[in-house]
Parts: C-alpha cells; sequence; structure tokens
C-alpha cells in the first residue's frame, strides 16, 4: 500500500485531517485514484505529498510524474526535512515546463515523442531522437532547414509525377559507441530504463539510458542537446557516458553522415525519397566539414562540426573521409564506472555567403547560455498563465515552446521562410505552407510583430508567381497557390494515396483557393494592430488588390438571380471537391469564400483611403458584387456550406463508428467502400463555421445584411448545431473552431470539452499515429480562443 496525502489550499497549515489521506493499491491504482479525483474535486487543492515505502528510485520518479499528470497537481515525495508546501509550490512552477518521456515504443509511436521532443529556433530542426539513433522504422532522427525543398520524379500508377519535398538534411548529431566490434544502439541494445526531458524553458533535451550489452556489462549514456535561440546556425550536443566493468576494445565515433534519406512519413515511402548530392566532405582534427546540394532545386548546405573533450584525449582522432560521411573516431582506455563526455557543436548554414560562423566555435555550456538568454527573453514576452489548472497550463507552455521553434524573431529575421504546417518537426504535408498561417498568425501580430512581418514578405515575394499561376488559369489577379513551399508554385499533388484501400485517386485540393483569401485576412490584422504604414503601401495594398481582382475576375452574374457566383472552388471542409454529376472539379457559392470575398471588398474602400495611393479596381463593380454574392440559406437559419448541400445523403455515423473506430477520416473511409463524400453531409473540420471564427457574430450579420440575408437571432446556435453533428473532426484545426463557436453561443461546457481536446491533441496523438510526421503547427495559436479561461497574457 501507498500512502498519498493530500494538501488543501485554504488551510495556513497542512491538514492532518484523515479524510485527506488516500491509500493507494498498487493492484488497482487506476480505481483508487478516481477516490482522489473525488477529493480534488471537492476541495481547493495546492498538491499532495507521496508517502514511498516500496518504489526503488526509477520507479518512484515515473509515478511521481504520472500521479501529478493524472490528478492534475502536483505531487512531491514526502521529505520531513523540507518545507513541502515549498516543495509543492516549486513543482508546480516547475512542472508545466518540462515534458517528459519514460518509455521507448518504437514505431509510430516513437516517431510522435520524437516530433515532441523537437528542439528547433526557426531556422533549424532537430527531431528528439538520441545521437545513436539512425533512420529505421524505429527512429528517425531528421534534421532540417528552414525552406530547403527538393522537387523529385515518381512513377505512380503508371504515370510521371513530381513532389516538392522538405529535405530531411545530412546527420550531424551523429555519436555513438562501438563496444567489442558491436555498434551500440538503443534499438538493438537491451534497454534497462530510459528518461527523455524536455525543458520547454530552456530548450534543452536531457536523454538518459541504461542499457544492458551482450557481454553482460552495463552502460549509461546521458546527452543533453539544444538548438541555439542566440546563434541560430548552431546546435549543440553534449554525450556522456560510462561502464560499469573494464572492456578491452571500446571505439568513440563522431560522423556528419550525409547518407540520409526521406522516411518519416509512411505514405511516401514508396516515392522518390533521394534529395541530396554530397559535393565536399573533409576532416582535419577535431573539425570535419560537409557541403551537399539538393539534386534538382540546387540548395548547398554546409555543416562544419567540432569536437572537444576535458575526458578524451582527441589528438589521437582518426579522421576517415568516406563516400558520403566524414567519420572521427577514438579508441578509449575506459576505466570501471568513469564517466567521459565529449561536445560536439555543429554549425550549419544554407548560405555560406552571409551566415559566418563565429570566430571561435563556443563550449556546450556556452552555447546554452547564450540560447537560455534568449529564450527567458522570449518567455517573458509571450507566456502565459493559467491559475488552477497544471496540465493546462503545461499544455499552453508545449504550444508556445513549439511555435517559437517553428519560427521565431531569433531564428527569421531576414529568412524567406513561413511556418510549414508541421513545423521543423516532421515532413508531412512535404513541409509545406498552407492557409494555416491565419490561425497562427495572431500569435506573432500581438507578440512579435516584426516576425509577423516577415512571414507576410513571404507571400509578398512569391505575389509575381500569384499572378502567374492566375494567368495560366485564365483569371486576373493573384491566385496563391493551395500548397506553398519554395518559390509559390502551386505544390499540391496530383494524386493521392488512399492509407486505407491503397489506392491512388486525383487530388483535387488545389481547388483550396480561399487560402488568399487568409493572407488577405492576415495583411489586414497585421497592419490593424501594427498600423505599420510602410509595410502596407509598399507591399500590402499591392497584395490586397491582386487578390481582390482575382476573386472579382472569378465572379459570374445570374441575371435571373440578381446574384453573382463564384463556382469551381473547394473550401475548408476538404471532404468535399466536385459533384457526383460533374466532370469537372470544385464547388459552387463555397459560403465561407463567398463571405470572406464579401468581407475583402469591404474593407478594400478602407484600404484605399488608409494607405492614401489610388488603387487600380472597378470600386462600382466591386460594391455591385459586394452586395450581391449568393448564399443558399434554408428557413431555420442554415447557411449551407454550398449550393446544393442540404440534397446530399445522411450519414449512418453509428454504423461506421462501430465498423471503423476511428471515424476522423471519413473520406478514406467512404472510398474504401466503394463510396465518395461529396454525395454526403460529413465534413472533416468547420467549413461554413469557420466564418465565426475569424469575425465575431456582430460582423458576420453585419456581412449577412450586406447580402441582403437576414437570418434569426439565434442563428449561429443553428449553424454549430448543424454542422457539430456532421463533422468528423479529420483535422485537428477542428475543434478550435466549433470550440470557439460554443463559446460564443455561450455553451461553455461544449467549449471546454472541445477546447481540451484541441489542447491534448498533439500530446496525445489522438489522431492515431499523425503527430509522427510533426506536430500540427495550426494548433498553437489555440491559446487565444477562449477568452473567458483565466488567462493572464
Amino acid at each position: 500500500m501507498i500512502m498519498l496525502k493530500i494538501y488543501e489550499q485554504k488551510p495556513s497549515v497542512i491538514s492532518n485531517n484523515e479524510e485527506n489521506m488516500v491509500l493507494l493499491d498498487q493492484l488497482k491504482i487506476e480505481d483508487e485514484l478516481l477516490k482522489v479525483k473525488q477529493i480534488i474535486n471537492k476541495k481547493e487543492i495546492k498538491g499532495a505529498v507521496f508517502f514511498n515505502e516500496t518504489l526503488n528510485d526509477k520507479e518512484l520518479t515515473e509515478t511521481l510524474y504520472t500521479l501529478t499528470e493524472t490528478l492534475n497537481i502536483p505531487v512531491c515525495l514526502n521529505d520531513e526535512t523540507k518545507n513541502m508546501e515549498k516543495e509543492i509550490q516549486k513543482k508546480c512552477e516547475d512542472y508545466p515546463f518540462e515534458l517528459t518521456y519514460f518509455d521507448y515504443p518504437k514505431g509510430k509511436q516513437e516517431y510522435s515523442v520524437e516530433s515532441l521532443l523537437t528542439v528547433g529556433n526557426g531556422y533549424l530542426g532537430l527531431r528528439g531522437t538520441s545521437p545513436e539513433m539512425s533512420i529505421s522504422d524505429s527512429n528517425y532522427p531528421g534534421t532540417y532547414v528552414a525552406s530547403v525543398y527538393n522537387t523529385a520524379e515518381s512513377l505512380v500508377e503508371g504515370a510521371t509525377i513530381e513532389n516538392e519535398d522538405f529535405v530531411n538534411l545530412p546527420n550531424g548529431q551523429k555519436m555513438y559507441l562501438v563496444v567489442d566490434g558491436e555498434i551500440i544502439t538503443i534499438e538493438d541494445n537491451e534497454l534497462s530504463s530510459i528518461k527523455r526531458t524536455m525543458n520547454l524553458k530552456t530548450g534543452e533535451l536531457t536523454i538518459n539510458t541504461e542499457l544492458i550489452l551482450k557481454n553482460g556489462a552495463h552502460l549509461s549514456i546521458c546527452v543533453n542537446k539544444m538548438a541555439s535561440m542566440a546563434h541560430r546556425n548552431y546546435y549543440g550536443l553534449k554525450y556522456s557516458f560510462k561502464i560499469n566493468q573494464s572492456v578491452s576494445d571500446i571505439q568513440f565515433i563522431s560522423e556528419l553522415d550525409g547518407d540520409v534519406y526521406n522516411y518519416n512519413v509512411e505514405r511516401y515511402r514508396k516515392l522518390t525519397n533521394h534529395h541530396l548530392t554530397v559535393m565536399d566532405k573533409k576532416a582535419d582534427g577535431t573539425k570535419a566539414s560537409l557541403l551537399v546540394k539538393t539534386n534538382q532545386s540546387n540548395i548547398e548546405v554546409y555543416q562544419e562540426s567540432h569536437l572537444l573533450s576535458q575526458d578524451i584525449d582527441l589528438d589521437k582522432l582518426e579522421n576517415q573521409v568516406l563516400d558520403k560521411k566524414v567519420k572521427q573516431l577514438v579508441t578509449l582506455d575506459i576505466k570501471e564506472n568513469q564517466w567521459l563526455t565529449v561536445e560536439k557543436i555543429v554549425f550549419v548554414t544554407k548560405n555560406q555567403t552571409e551566415d559566418k560562423a563565429l570566430e571561435e566555435f563556443p563550449t556546450y555550456a556556452k552555447l546554452l547560455a547564450d540560447s537560455a538568454t534568449e529564450w527567458e527573453k522570449l518567455w517573458q514576452e509571450a507566456s502565459i498563465k493559467v491559475t488552477g489548472d497544471l496540465m493546462s497550463q503545461k499544455m499552453l507552455n508545449l504550444h508556445t515552446y513549439h511555435m517559437l521553434s517553428s519560427a521565431s524573431p531569433n531564428g527569421n529575421k531576414e529568412l524567406d521562410a513561413s511556418i510549414t504546417a508541421r513545423g521543423l518537426h516532421g515532413e508531412a504535408y512535404r513541409g509545406h505552407i498552407f492557409w494555416d498561417e491565419l490561425y497562427m498568425l495572431p500569435f506573432y501580430i500581438i507578440h512579435f510583430p516584426e516576425t509577423a512581418k516577415q512571414l507576410l514578405m513571404y507571400r509578398y515575394d512569391r505575389l509575381e508567381m500569384a499572378k502567374k499561376l492566375a494567368k495560366d488559369e485564365g483569371h486576373l489577379g493573384a491566385m496563391y497557390p493551395w500548397q506553398s513551399g519554395l518559390d509559390g508554385r502551386e505544390q499540391s499533388q496530383k494524386l493521392h494515396l488512399n492509407p486505407l484501400s491503397g489506392e491512388w485517386k486525383e487530388d483535387l485540393s488545389c481547388r483550396q483557393r480561399h487560402v488568399s483569401l487568409a493572407i488577405a485576412y492576415n495583411v489586414w490584422s497585421y497592419y490593424q494592430y501594427t498600423k505599420d504604414q510602410a509595410f502596407l503601401n509598399e507591399c500590402g495594398v499591392e497584395m490586397l488588390t491582386e487578390i481582390t481582382k482575382f476573386w472579382l475576375s472569378l465572379t459570374s452574374y445570374n441575371e435571373s438571380e440578381n446574384r453573382y457566383s463564384i463556382t469551381g472552388v473547394m473550401g475548408p471542409d476538404e471532404f468535399h471537391e466536385a459533384y457526383s454529376d460533374r466532370e469537372k472539379g470544385g464547388l459552387d457559392n463555397n459560403a465561407y469564400t463567398n463571405l470572406m470575398v464579401t468581407w475583402l471588398l469591404d474593407i478594400m474602400p478602407t484600404v484605399k483611403k488608409e494607405s492614401g495611393q489610388s488603387i487600380a479596381l472597378d470600386f462600382e463593380k466591386m460594391e455591385d458584387v459586394r452586395k450581391k454574392l449568393k448564399l443558399e440559406i434554408n428557413e431555420e437559419g442554415v447557411i449551407a456550406q454550398f449550393d446544393g448541400y442540404f440534397e446530399l445523403k445522411e450519414i449512418d455515423w453509428d454504423y461506421y463508428q462501430n465498423k471503423y473506430g476511428n471515424v476522423y477520416r471519413m473520406d478514406r473511409i467512404l472510398h474504401a467502400e466503394g463510396k465518395t463524400p461529396d454525395d454526403y453531409k460529413v465534413a472533416k473540420q468547420a467549413d461554413s463555421l469557420m466564418i465565426f471564427y475569424n469575425f465575431p457574430k456582430e460582423t458576420v450579420t453585419d456581412l449577412l445584411t450586406t447580402l441582403d440575408y437576414h437570418l434569426p437571432e439565434d442563428y449561429v446556435e443553428k449553424n454549430l448545431l448543424y454542422y457539430l453533428n456532421r463533422t468528423s473532426h479529420g483535422s485537428t484545426l477542428s475543434r478550435v473552431v466549433h470550440s470557439q463557436l460554443a463559446e460564443m453561443v455561450d455553451d461553455r461546457e461544449l467549449a471546454w470539452k472541445l477546447y481540451q481536446e484541441a489542447l491534448y491533441s498533439d500530446y496525445r496523438d489522438i489522431q492515431g499515429g499523425t503527430t509522427a510526421e510533426g506536430i500540427h503547427t495550426g494548433l498553437w495559436h489555440l491559446r487565444y480562443t477562449l477568452p473567458y479561461l483565466p488567462l493572464q497574457v
């Protein structure tokens, strides 16, 4: 039996009341914890003390962590020599900045852990692997630099298709031991224990492992790893190890490994995945360097590493320059239980002419200290505090950390890049930039406006390509692509693999033209918040004007209806791509799209006035279109997602949930059964409802009134209920939007339920493996969606 003592908030002295003592039966721990939760729910609890008589140190560490996370209060080990109230308070402050794992699950679960333990600074990102790990089904040590893409051809279904990929770069982290001729890895040796902890405050990952070797020896390895927030081209590792018995043959090896490829996303693995050519490789003393070039986009990436050690004689290093890698090794004279440490500092750049290495390579301690100072500044600006909810505080800290790892004032200054849909954490969506900026830009606009401006400049610098894309399709203005990468061409796939059926089908997602409306929204939001007149005049007006021209050119007038229509587009839902009885893809009068166009046309006179510029638009036609775009609305005030939506069939949700369990991707399920979601009232995520995410109800009502549509007072409630019952939440963004609408209609229970699910979605990988391919950056803004939370920004 184990005893847990509950500390109440109200008494100044810890109560010894017996009702605050809980005995935990280890055999029925889950049932027993329900009793504790009931106590916590009834009282104001500040923490608990754990009385241990049976657990060893490893078990104790894991138990304290699990109890803290499960009970959502700090749980400390009883220590009569310490002030336990202070210990609880300290844990309450420290725990929300720690992300810890005690297992090594391999496969997709391990890939997910590695995504969440990524270290990054906005310029570069390193997945949370240990240096011994190599590319395999168990581990994936990805290295990414922002905006390094390469296009490769692959043969699919007898056709040659091109895909632009976010390139996995040479593995400069690689370090490992060879004992009695055997390469020692976590994957291939018996693992006695592992503990991986990310310090979200400093951006440092610590990995402690205990391995049992084939000769019976116990090997301890401690790894510290970080990407510098002070010097964006640097990352560092500290590799320490000891062995509990004398070994006659042991070597330490460090590599710059250029023999890498893209392997993170399982469904992409049959496609061409080798993107690099090794151009140059050198080794000199403790220094090694590797220069590679992408084999189509011709981007050069240079890495240079330096080894440092006070424990090992690095003068005895043997350097080997091989075909695609540089290897440095030293044979060790190691004593029993003697800790040895080697530091590896790596400089990375894709622009050797501008990014210069420091005059002297720093030590790990110096690199970490400088980085921690910069992280502290970022946290002072962007931190958010929650009262009375330890886990929500932790999740919000985790969100903030990953946002700043994906793009930061330090890493993105003068950098031609935006935030990929999966950060610098993985290769899903091929590292492309989508409309997700709509969700993320508020974070930067509020806290780091210069970074927001830099991210918007990525779009401005691709305006000419957007104009070309529009012209090629027979339209005016600028048509930004659904998926953007290196130069702003449309990078959406021509074919898409359904993992359920194993079949490839045509991908029409490029018809999500609303991405340009998200860009317009971000441009105007940035200006509204910052009043950056120079940006508006030099960049913003041109972008808004060209986007407006595009949408005006897409409208067609129906005289009998006295309405304008926009046809051939897709909405945010993504499940609906076309009408089943038409050969041409796209849908008519997507409600979200038409309402956003109405908003855009509404602000353009203000843009003209604020900028003082002459704008080449037909304002008379613009005013006519602004008042006459078509929507389909039923008698109850439900806004149809698109023309003809109400005629679609209903989904039998109970049937599919009983058959498949996970129905997030109902599109794949239906296709695998020979059906199509185009025929059903089923949504991946919010579509018509998205307009309420962008604007308050009053603004949406004004837009509808402008279009001469007058809905009942409770129309938001009716629309939320209608679409919530038909949405599978196949996107992690879905719950965020629905949560905000629930708050809008004052259904706080539903709002909190959906918000919590969104808050934990990557941490708990609720979509069954998608976190393995990178975190979902669109989620990390969600701290701003519920104003009633007890938040202090």
